[in-house]
């Protein structure tokens, strides 16, 4: 499992002083970033550089307790379920003002070839770190 954490920033939040719930998904792809930061270049090398992407095809989100601005999120980044050419993301997001699960996030990408605009096969480093991060949860 992977681990990130980040303030809630005012422009993130609504009337009502919580995270308008379409940020989440927001979060997620952060988190996801994130999770290829350790691969040379990051998920920048992967985009830009190697023109490897990950469209998201299903996405789903539980909310359980609100999140207000000057809170945070602690994000738990998982893969629930890895195929050949696609990844089950898991994104557990905690308030950090007390760890109360806020959020439960699945969320699922296609490996694609980005010049051609086409699925394909997950390159082996990409599948080692996705591989070394399976909770099954």
């Amino acid at each position: 499992m992977v681990e990130l954490s980040r303030p809630i920033k005012f422009e993130e939040v609504d009337a009502a002083n919580i995270v308008f719930f379409a940020r989440y998904l927001n979060y997620a792809h952060e988190a996801m970033e994130h999770f290829f930061g350790g691969l040379p270049g990051g998920y920048a090398g992967l985009i830009v550089g190697r023109r490897i992407g990950f469209p998201a095809v299903h996405a789903e989100v539980k909310f359980s307790a609100p999140v207000r601005f000057g809170d945070g999120l602690r994000i738990e980044i998982g893969v629930d379920k890895l195929g050949n050419r696609s990844v089950v993301f898991r994104y557990r997001m905690y308030r950090t003002s007390d760890g109360t699960l806020a959020a439960d996030v699945s969320h699922t990408v296609v490996v694609s070839d980005l010049a051609a605009v086409r699925s394909c096969e997950m390159p082996s480093d990409v599948r080692a770190l996705l591989q070394a991060h399976v909770t099954g949860s």
